[in-house]
């Protein structure tokens, strides 16, 4: 992934100019790439492409939920269920 380096800041530049730094990535919409010694080491978002990616993680998981669901009635068979009066004595 390419980062323009105007969009990276040091993690000590970004304690002086935090202000200021939030309302341009609100005005902007431009993610922060946050440098700690000399290395990537954070992100700042604005909150709507946050809030965006969250809604994509929970429909990619929801995906992951409905192919362990198809596995998994691929290999059902009725005839295994087992009674919920024969688990309670069994308890």
């Amino acid at each position: 992934m390419l980062i323009e380096t105007e969009q990276m800041m040091t993690i000590t530049r970004l304690q002086k100019e935090l202000t200021q730094t939030v309302r341009d990535l609100s005005d902007s919409g431009n993610a922060v790439y946050i440098l700690k010694n000399n290395n990537m080491e954070a992100v700042l978002l604005s909150y709507n492409e946050y809030e965006y990616l969250k809604k994509i993680e929970e429909v990619f998981e929801q995906f992951e939920i409905k192919g362990i669901i198809e596995t998994r009635m691929e290999k059902y068979n009725p005839k295994n269920n087992v009674l919920w009066e024969n688990i309670k004595e069994e308890i």
